[in-house]
């Protein structure tokens, strides 16, 4: 193990967050998941940070600031090796549906080791339901990672066993840069990337929208950049973190909300996009498990 597990809390029929202590003394969170109605036998969740710290600093995410770097490809390794033998002590997990996300603290496309965690990941589980997810905001710079990224997931992940995601949130370029202050692809490259990492086979690119209030999401927009047989629609509330809360940032999905009843989702579905209104549990605000919330937690409370 090469981090010092420093603090956990949660529910284990829901989420559990974990905070570890790398060997510089940097803090980072790591969480197992379930999604009701699935048990955890039908569908498991890993959600594990890549950076300590985030450079981006977006005004909906409590993982940016204090950055001090990237994870190695071991210390990446160890979240997903603590979760894994806290149940399945011989990493064998017979789930069918194992997911682990490189989603939560970091901006994955910045680590290169993240490939090697995925390269080396089949060889040492056996899990034949194992489908990794990189969700990234496409950094400018960000064309290398793309197209190794490719090269391991066809030869690793072919036939649907890879989750892609573009965290998109606003279909304006410019204010784009508002909600991610970092110099980031424009949509339309985007669009193109997505293209060429698509292959036959593959499950579709996601496109997440956190819709911020006041900032545009114009289907027709998408549509006009991005092929519905390519790509999903992935629609979210923003999380209810301390950065979206003290920058005033309110989501134009409430967590209460009825996802049968969404006006956006009915105009990306007029598009001729298959649309997704995902809502997490409340309960889940209140653990901390979205979004870098609970290391934030704990710096504020010394």
């Amino acid at each position: 193990m090469t981090l010092t597990i420093v603090h956990t809390c949660g529910d284990d029929e829901l989420a559990r967050v974990f905070v570890a202590q790398t060997a510089d003394g940097s803090l980072i969170e790591f969480v197992e998941s379930v999604q009701p109605p699935l048990p955890r036998e039908q569908k498991w969740v890993l959600i594990v940070s890549t950076l300590k710290g985030c450079p981006v600093r977006c005004p909906i995410c409590d993982a940016g600031g204090n950055y001090a770097g990237r994870l190695t490809a071991d210390e990446i390794m160890a979240q997903i090796d603590h979760l894994v033998g806290r149940r399945f002590a011989d990493r064998r997990v017979p789930v069918p549906l194992f997911k682990i996300q490189f989603a939560r603290m970091g901006e994955p496309a910045f680590n290169p080791a993240v490939i090697e965690v995925l390269d080396r990941l089949p060889d040492r589980l056996v899990a034949p339901g194992l489908m990794p997810s990189i969700s990234t905001v496409a950094p400018k710079g960000c064309l290398a990672f793309l197209r190794e990224l490719k090269v391991v997931k066809d030869r690793r992940y072919s036939g649907g066993r890879f989750q892609m995601q573009f965290s998109i949130h606003t279909t304006c370029d410019t204010r784009r840069r508002e909600l991610i202050p970092a110099a980031t692809l424009p949509l339309r490259a985007i669009a193109q990337e997505g293209n060429r990492f698509f292959s036959a086979g593959d499950r579709k690119i996601t496109l997440n929208f956190a819709a911020v209030a006041g900032y545009p999401v114009d289907a027709g927009e998408v549509k006009s950049l991005f092929d519905p047989e390519r790509f999903i629609i992935k629609l979210t509330p923003v999380n209810p973190t301390r950065a979206a809360l003290s920058n005033g940032r309110e989501g134009m999905i409430q967590p209460g909300d009825d996802p049968s009843a969404c006006p956006m989702a009915e105009a990306f579905r007029s598009a001729g996009f298959d649309t997704i209104v995902s809502i997490g549990e409340l309960e889940e605000n209140r653990i901390g498990s979205n979004c870098g919330m609970y290391v934030a937690t704990i710096r504020a409370a010394g």
